[in-house]
Order: structure tokens, then C-alpha cells, then sequence
């Protein structure tokens, strides 16, 4: 009885073998155990030694589960915010020249983005309709959503309306899902205001993601950003800060952002871009360039034929008054 409870002591307590250590002193104490021999700093029981060797295979298995794990997920989150770096307007103006809005050389795109606002954009439409020029707003869904009305005569003006977003949340902090949405909604509302289906969409802050450019490519929607701006949405902007900042971008087959609306901008900003229209009019004129919507603008790239999954290649191309130096692992689009 002594050798079978010694036994068991050795070989388990709990489930889990004992220590070399307690098998000797139980071995010095008791002689041999069931015909086992002790040799001290040269053999260690054999149920430790298999216990052992499981246990440190289970933390390199669960260690390795980790790493993969923690691999995927940052490889994911790459894959996602990959194409923010078209952020970059220099960049993205070079090596994605449909992405960034460069169209026909005698063409300057006119967009506005954060709208419709009740408060600030029919007095946009009043100074486009008297210096009798066209536009593309990207709109907001809960702006539009608030003020039907103002598509309606947007429209009726021959102004284009394009997707925004839902919000102005960025892409990069949405999953796929929630980013479809997003894009779907907003663009369905458009066509249900106006009788037409938008066909370019911009995302908030200009950053994209993944999910975003996939999301676009199942709406048939284009992305578009800009060549130039004139960060009208701070609080010191005024009419000629803007004209300073968007003179040295300023070209044919360019594509001009501003604001018609502050709501998320600072409180009356989109005063400084209202300022500055007229002398923006005159400029392009003096460029010997025309000022229309998008739609106008000769962009070459169908809708969804060149979109592509990430991750991808893009292929620079020169555009007119523009130079394309290299290729560019940066986003989903070919052009």
C-alpha cells in the first residue's frame, strides 16, 4: 500500500506530475519505486518529462495561435487604411490623375462639399447663377435629408449632385459594412430627390480605405478628390487666403474643393469661399479655361471598370500640365 500511494504521489498530484525534486525525496525516503531508479541532475521521471514537454508545446502552440493572429489582424488593418495615403493631394495628383480629378486640360472642376445648408447655399447658388457657372456639390445625407428642396433647385440650376457620406465620420474608423451603408443610403436619397443617380462620390476628409473604394465600386460610383483647395474651412480663412492658396494648383484639368456649408467646418467659414467665386471666375478666365461640374470635366476612367481589389498596382500616367514619375502601391484605383 506504501509503494502504491508513493506511486501515485510521483506520477500525479491533480493531474499534474510532481518535481524532480519531491520524486527524490520521496525515492531517498522510500527506495525505489515501482522499479524506477533516481540518478540526481541526470534523469527526471519520465511522467514529469512527458508533462513537461506537453506543457511547452502547448505555450508555443498557443504563442504561435498569437502571432498569427495578431499578424492577420495587423495585415487587415493594413489592407484597410492602405489607401489613405492618397491623402496626400502632391502624391495622388501624380500617380492617380482620375482619383485626384485631372480632366480635359481647357476644364476646371468646381466642387463643394458638406452640404446642402439652408443657411449658406442658396446664397451659393445666387452667385454661380449670376456669374453663370456650374457646380458639383457632394453632399451629406443628413444635410440633404434636412433640406430636400435645395437639391431640387440645385438641379434645376444644372448643378450636379454627388455622394458624400451619411456623416462626415472618416472611412478609416468604418468597417466595410458600415461604409456601404453609408454610401448607399446617401446616394439613394439623391436619386429619390432629384430623378438621377449620382455618379461620383468623395469621402469625408478625403481619406479612403478599403472598404470604401470596394464599397464605391459595387454603387458604380467614381471616386474623385481634388488638385487644389483653398482651406476655406478654418477660422481665418478669408476670400483672399483662399484665392492665395489655390492660385499655385490653380490649371486646366484641375479640380477645385470648396465648402458651402460650416457644418463641420468652423462657424462661417464658408464665407471666405463666397468671396472668393467672383475673383476665382475671373482667374480661370484669364487661364483661358472653362469652370463646370464633373460631369464636364472629360475624366476617362469608367466608373467601376478600373477599380480594382487591394491590395494593387497603380499605373502613372501623365496628364496634361501634370507629371506621372512612377508607380505607386498606395490605393485601389488604375488608371
Amino acid at each position: 500500500m506504501l509503494v502504491v500511494s508513493v506511486e501515485r504521489s510521483v506520477s500525479s498530484h491533480r493531474g499534474v506530475p510532481l518535481s524532480a525534486r519531491v520524486f527524490r525525496r520521496v525515492h531517498e525516503r522510500c527506495g525505489k519505486v515501482s522499479g524506477m531508479t533516481y540518478v540526481p541532475g541526470v534523469q527526471e521521471p519520465r511522467a514529469w518529462q512527458a508533462w513537461r514537454a506537453t506543457r511547452s508545446a502547448g505555450r508555443i502552440g498557443v504563442a504561435g495561435l498569437a502571432w498569427t493572429a495578431a499578424g492577420a489582424g495587423v495585415t487587415a488593418a493594413l489592407t484597410h487604411a492602405v489607401p489613405s495615403v492618397a491623402t496626400l493631394r502632391r502624391l495622388r495628383t501624380r500617380v492617380m490623375p482620375v482619383l485626384a480629378g485631372v480632366g480635359a486640360p481647357d476644364h476646371v472642376a468646381l466642387t463643394f462639399d458638406d452640404g446642402p445648408d439652408p443657411a449658406s447655399t442658396p446664397l451659393f447658388l445666387d452667385v454661380l447663377a449670376e456669374l453663370d457657372l456650374r457646380a458639383t456639390f457632394f453632399v451629406l445625407g443628413t444635410m440633404l435629408e434636412r433640406a430636400p428642396h435645395l437639391a431640387e433647385r440645385m438641379v434645376d440650376a444644372g448643378h450636379e449632385l454627388a455622394v458624400h457620406a451619411w456623416d462626415h465620420r472618416s472611412m478609416l474608423l468604418r468597417g466595410p459594412r458600415s461604409t456601404y451603408r453609408q454610401l448607399h443610403r446617401t446616394r439613394e436619397l439623391i436619386t429619390t430627390v432629384t430623378g438621377r443617380q449620382p455618379r461620383f462620390v468623395r469621402p469625408p476628409h478625403g481619406i479612403l480605405s478599403a472598404g470604401f473604394l470596394l464599397a464605391a465600386r459595387s454603387l458604380d460610383l467614381t471616386p474623385v478628390l481634388w488638385t487644389a483647395w483653398g482651406r476655406d474651412w478654418t477660422s481665418t480663412a478669408t476670400p483672399l487666403t483662399v484665392l492665395d492658396t489655390l492660385m499655385p494648383d490653380l490649371r486646366g484639368g484641375g479640380t477645385v474643393l470648396l465648402h458651402d456649408c460650416d457644418c463641420t467646418s468652423a462657424p462661417q467659414a464658408w464665407r471666405s469661399a463666397l468671396g472668393a467665386l467672383p475673383e476665382l471666375a475671373a482667374r480661370c478666365h484669364d487661364l483661358g479655361v472653362r469652370v463646370g461640374p464633373l460631369a464636364e470635366h472629360g475624366l476617362r476612367a469608367p466608373r467601376a471598370k478600373n477599380m480594382i481589389a487591394l491590395p494593387s498596382v497603380l499605373q502613372p500616367v501623365a496628364a496634361p500640365g501634370f507629371s506621372a514619375t512612377r508607380e505607386c502601391h498606395v490605393g485601389g484605383y488604375r488608371e
